[in-house]
């Protein structure tokens, strides 16, 4: 028996374990930057209260860009909105 084989009918490779071909499958690497403070609030939301997305997005191989673009997003927001306070601090005193 071949030690790897291809399946044209899924395209997936299969490497011989025993007496059984298992598929060759690799997760992507998450990202180099680990996901901030409000991407695992999201995450811990989105485990709570919409379970079948959380699992979409973990078979696909999304969820770390998709957690990582929503904890880009609340810093941005977060930033933006302490500007704003300290400009209407600032402008409240003169």
């Amino acid at each position: 028996m071949e030690k790897y084989i291809f399946d044209q009918t899924n395209g997936l490779w299969y490497e011989l374990q025993g007496d059984y071909y298992i598929p060759c499958l690799v997760l992507d690497e998450a990202g180099t930057s680990p996901i901030g403070m409000w991407g695992r609030k999201h995450q811990q939301y989105l485990k709570e209260h919409h379970p079948m997305l959380y699992s979409d997005l973990v078979l696909s191989g999304k969820l770390y860009s998709y957690l990582a673009g929503i904890d880009t997003q609340a810093r941005n927001k977060l930033h933006l909105l302490i500007t704003q306070l300290a400009e209407k601090g600032v402008s409240m005193s003169s």
